[in-house]
């Protein structure tokens, strides 16, 4: 008499119970990994802290309530609408919402807002006099300084730092104190020539 094939034995009664029984043990972890993630979770990300928040931006007096997490950018954009800033990387290395607070350019979004109580915020909206252009951003108009215009919030902020900072001595001063701000549509050139045409 002939064996039976060794696959009739696999699926025996036996190796079904088996099997289900690990089945059965494997759809547990999932519960025990998640227990474990928000244990980790508790340990080490701070839990969420509304707190008061008095601030001007753009001449305006703000009083907020706001999470001790949120940063500066996502303040602006997201809280009050004011969506001239620009949201790039969210890692500080593009430059696209560049802010300028106290007078000095800063990267929203790696700035907490709630560091920055009674601060004075100036955005790409605090800029022109109502329908008066900054002087920077009619620069920007004449020479071509923008092709897409996501970065050009950003760049003008920068731009408006590099005159005021005294930055403007030479075409490599100025590429370098602008360096942090990237233009993916490659309108270095003409950025450069705005910038120069306000510092003289």
């Amino acid at each position: 008499m002939r064996d039976q094939p060794s696959s009739s034995k696999t699926y025996s009664r036996r190796f079904f119970i088996k099997s289900s029984s690990a089945f059965a043990a494997l759809a547990v972890i999932p519960n025990s990994v998640k227990a474990f993630y928000n244990h980790i979770k508790e340990i080490f990300v701070p839990k969420k802290e509304i707190l008061p928040l008095s601030l001007r931006i753009n001449e305006k007096p703000y009083s907020l309530d706001v999470d001790s997490r949120t940063t500066l950018l996502d303040l602006l954009r997201e809280n009050l609408q004011l969506t001239g800033t620009k949201k790039g990387c969210d890692h500080g290395q593009c430059g696209a919402c560049t802010v300028h607070v106290n007078g000095e350019r800063v990267l929203s979004c790696l700035t907490l807002a709630a560091t920055l109580p009674e601060s004075d915020v100036t955005t790409i909206e605090g800029l022109a006099k109502g329908d008066e252009l900054h002087p920077m951003q009619e620069a920007f108009l004449e020479h071509d300084g923008f092709q897409c215009g996501y970065c050009t919030p950003g760049q003008i902020m920068s731009a408006v730092a590099c005159v005021q900072e005294g930055r403007t001595t030479s075409v490599g001063e100025i590429k370098e104190f602008m360096s942090g701000n990237i233009c993916r549509c490659g309108a270095y050139n003409g950025i450069t020539n705005a910038i120069q045409s306000i510092a003289k």
